[in-house]
C-alpha cells in the first residue's frame, strides 16, 4: 500500500480522535524510509480559522467538511484502513498554501524563490 497526496483514508487515529477521514499530504515516494504517512485530519467542526480549509462537497465526505492544517501528523501506513476518494487538484492546492502558512515557510520560499531567478540567465 502507497498512499498518495491528496487521496482521503479513513484511519484509526488512537482512543482519542478514532476512527477518522484524512487527508495525506506525503509526497509520492515508492520506497519510504520508514512506513509512515504524513496526514491532516478532517472535521466537521468548522471554526473558521485561517488554519482550515473548507473541502468541496464530495460523496464520500460530510457536507461542510474541513481540513484542519493544525492537526498535522503522522501515522504508520499500517493504521490506514480504507481508501475513501481523492480530492480535487484545487483543494490540494490550497492545503499546500495553508501549510505553508501553518509551518510559516512563505519567507523561505520567497528567499529560495529570488535566489533562483538572480541566477537564470
Amino acid at each position: 500500500m502507497n498512499p498518495k497526496l491528496g487521496e482521503v483514508w479513513l484511519v484509526d487515529l488512537g482512543l482519542a480522535a478514532k476512527m477518522r477521514p484524512v487527508v495525506i499530504v506525503s509526497r509520492y515516494d515508492p520506497t519510504p524510509p520508514r512506513a509512515l504517512v504524513l496526514y491532516i485530519p478532517v472535521t466537521t467542526q468548522n471554526r473558521g480559522s485561517c488554519y482550515e480549509v473548507e473541502l468541496p462537497t464530495i460523496t464520500f465526505l460530510k457536507e461542510g467538511s474541513v481540513a484542519n492544517v493544525q492537526g498535522l501528523g503522522s501515522v504508520p501506513v499500517a493504521r490506514l484502513e480504507r481508501r475513501l476518494g481523492h480530492l480535487p487538484d484545487e483543494a490540494i492546492l490550497e492545503i499546500k498554501q495553508a501549510l505553508v502558512f501553518a509551518l510559516d515557510l512563505e519567507d523561505e520560499l520567497e528567499q529560495n524563490n529570488a535566489a533562483d531567478s538572480s541566477t537564470t540567465p
